[in-house]
C-alpha cells in the first residue's frame, strides 16, 4: 500500500521555476543547432528596463538576443502572440544597454524561441531594433 506524500511549498512549480525550465530547453536546443551562451538572463539596472533571456553567438560571430515563451496550449495564439510590441521595445532597450559595453559591436539580431506541446519553433530575425 503506498502513503501520501504532502507536497511542499518550495516543490511548488513556480513562474519564475517554469521559466527557467523553458529556457533551459531552448539553450539545449540552440546549442544543438550550433549557436554558443554568452550570457543567461541579462537585465539593465533599475525599475523597467528590459531582460534578455539568452545571449548566444551564431557560428558566423552573430550576437543572438532570444526571447523564450513556452505556452502549454495555443489559445490566445500561441506562444508567439505574446512577444508584442511593448516586450519587444524592453529587449531592444535591454539589448543597446548590454551593446554599450562592448567596444565594437559584432552584428546582432533578435530571435524567439517557442516552446508549444509537441513543437519547438526558431524564429530567427523574428523582429528589428527599429
Amino acid at each position: 500500500m503506498g502513503f501520501l506524500v504532502p507536497k511542499s511549498p518550495a516543490l511548488k512549480a513556480t513562474t519564475k521555476r517554469l521559466g527557467d525550465v523553458a529556457e533551459d530547453e531552448a539553450l539545449q536546443y540552440l546549442q544543438d543547432k550550433g549557436l554558443r551562451l554568452v550570457v543567461r538572463n541579462y537585465r539593465t539596472p533599475g525599475r523597467g528596463g528590459g531582460e534578455i533571456d539568452l545571449i548566444m553567438r551564431a557560428p558566423d560571430g552573430t550576437l543572438v538576443f532570444v526571447e523564450v515563451r513556452k505556452r502549454s496550449t495555443a489559445r490566445h495564439g500561441g506562444a508567439g502572440a505574446s512577444v508584442g510590441a511593448t516586450k519587444q521595445r524592453r529587449i531592444v532597450f535591454a539589448a543597446r544597454h548590454y551593446l554599450m559595453r562592448l567596444g565594437a559591436p559584432p552584428p546582432c539580431r533578435f530571435d524567439v524561441v517557442l516552446l508549444e506541446p509537441g513543437a519547438t519553433q526558431w524564429l530567427q530575425a523574428a523582429f528589428d531594433a527599429g
